[in-house]
């Protein structure tokens, strides 16, 4: 059972580590766009600093008071009103463009993130060939359902998986002796070792040569045989 634990408990650690990059990674670049943000804003000019200068002009410069000065100046000025409302729309596309930037980059971030789990998941899926998700026991039926594959099993191959599985849900080991004690209802000390063994291996060939004709060798009614497997995924050497 120690393996099984500590596959269990390193999919766990690696999930957690997972999270934790996620949640620093959007922290980080959240944290990034606004000091950005806010140095932009600071460092962009005041809206009405335009308007302030010409009516520095005005203050600085006594002289201006003919027609011709005074109606320059209102065209100045106009001009400042102008450029502080175009200013004022340059924040507000400002500031959605870097909302927008904020949620492309945090989208970008998680799915790398989930696209690096997934290849490594596949990748233990590669290396451990056949992966149980789900297993579903029917003794009306007499079919372990596995990954919604359906298979039928003989009454004994039945009960010894049914023991099985119980002892796993329990997190226990069972010896041959005791899988023999618990099917027959003997005490384990009369039972042998080598009929929990046969039982063990009845059951593996029986399950076996059916997991074999579902997911590897194919029977094709009146044509025959033949592997379900890609060609491109075929070596012979």
């Amino acid at each position: 059972m120690t393996p099984v634990t500590e596959s269990t408990g390193f999919a766990a650690d690696a999930r957690r580590v997972g999270t934790r990059v996620v949640v620093i990674g959007v922290a980080a670049i959240v944290a990034a766009l606004v000091i950005g943000g806010l140095v932009l804003f600071l460092t962009l000019p005041d809206a009405g600093v335009f308007n302030d200068r010409v009516e520095r002009i005005f203050v600085e410069n006594d002289t201006l008071t003919g027609d011709a000065e005074i109606r320059l100046l209102e065209i100045l000025a106009q001009s400042g009103t102008a450029f502080a409302e175009t200013l004022a729309g340059y924040r507000i596309v400002i500031f959605v463009l870097l909302v927008f930037a904020t949620a492309l980059l945090i989208a970008a971030l998680v799915f790398l993130v989930i696209l690096v789990t997934l290849n490594r998941r596949m990748a233990e899926i590669e290396r451990a060939g056949i992966e149980v998700n789900s297993l579903l026991i029917s003794r009306e039926e007499k079919t372990v359902y596995l990954n919604n594959h359906g298979f039928k099993l003989t009454d004994a191959a039945m009960e010894t998986l049914s023991i099985l599985a119980e002892a796993r849900l329990d997190d226990e080991m069972l010896t041959g002796a005791q899988i023999e004690a618990m099917i027959s209802g003997r005490r384990a000390e009369d039972c042998d070792e080598a009929a929990g063994a046969t039982r063990i291996k009845r059951l593996r060939d029986t399950l076996g040569n059916q997991l074999v004709s579902e997911l590897l060798v194919r029977n094709i009614a009146r044509r025959g045989y033949m592997l379900s497997v890609g060609k491109d995924v075929i070596r012979v050497v």
